[in-house]
């Protein structure tokens, strides 16, 4: 297996190829195949010169029995001829490109100024979270919530321990759990801050409620797959909170097509998507050696 590009060059290999004219609305949608102890996931995509697919298992018992909840092997092909190339660990790909995807959303829509990051999770995703926007933006405070072995997680990022009530005085809040309902009151949010939303795949699971759905740009990877998969975007406009013509897609932010409101929340709200695995496993690839 080679080894996956670092955050850096992850957040560009992504904004090479948006800005250089992948369509993430191209994109396959993912298969999601249940099983007795979770489901695996199929993310086949195609983009430039390569081809690529990853497996994945998703066990949401694993943590508690000392292993990942994500697990998986992504094999990368030369598009012209279909020859693999390279295999790459899915649970390194898939913490990278989503934290990469995250801090490239933060870069372009974010204040520049923003310094005070809450998170709310302690698992994989948290700490790339963290480790992805530190490298776009002057993060000086990290304040963690979390259930479990939180006092831990916290001084392992230079971060500490807080509250809900945190949220009110936050730049950028990030939500990287398993949690099925809103993990904060939307109305503490202050007004100009920005929230990343990752944990969650399914339409009947979210960590936002309406208040942020409803109240704030939202902005997504793919509108078809945000409206098929993002329970945080398809419950808010179930409710009548939300257009789902207003929702924006990243690649028109990146590309400088979006101005975001001034003094309004960003919503950004990510399910993960092949074509983000394809690019930095290709980015993986080129670096090699």
């Amino acid at each position: 297996m080679i080894p996956v590009v670092g955050e850096r060059a992850a957040i560009e290999a992504l904004r090479a190829a948006l800005c250089g004219g992948l369509d993430p609305e191209a994109d396959a949608a993912r298969s999601v195949v249940p099983v007795s102890h979770g489901h695996l996931l199929l993310m086949p995509a195609e983009w430039d010169r390569y081809v690529g697919v990853k497996v994945a298992s998703v066990a949401p018992g694993n943590p508690a029995l000392g292993h990942p909840r994500i697990q998986g092997t992504y094999l990368l092909h030369d598009a012209a001829t279909l020859a693999p190339l390279a295999t790459l660990d899915a649970s390194a790909l898939t913490a990278v490109r989503t934290a990469a995807v995250s801090a490239l959303a933060v870069d372009v829509l974010a204040p520049a100024a923003a310094s005070r990051l809450v998170v709310f999770g302690t698992g994989p995703q948290a700490r790339s979270h963290i480790a992805a926007i530190r490298t776009v933006r002057p993060v000086a405070e990290v304040v963690v919530i979390g259930r479990s072995s939180a006092g831990e997680f916290a001084s392992s990022v230079d971060g500490r321990v807080g509250s809900v009530a945190d949220v009110a005085g936050a730049d950028l809040v990030v939500c990287a759990t398993t949690a099925r309902t809103p993990l904060f009151d939307g109305a503490r949010l202050p007004a100009g801050a920005m929230v990343v939303a990752v944990g969650s795949h399914e339409p009947d699971a979210r960590e936002v409620d309406d208040a942020v759905a409803g109240g704030s740009t939202v902005v997504v990877e793919a509108r078809s797959a945000a409206l098929r998969e993002a329970g945080d975007v398809v419950q808010a406009v179930r409710a009548g909170v939300l257009d789902p013509s207003t929702v924006v897609c990243l690649a028109d932010a990146v590309r400088g097509g979006v101005a975001v409101e001034p003094g309004r929340p960003v919503l950004f709200k990510s399910v993960g998507m092949a074509w983000e695995d394809l690019v930095i496993a290709a980015a993986s690839w080129e670096k090699r050696a």
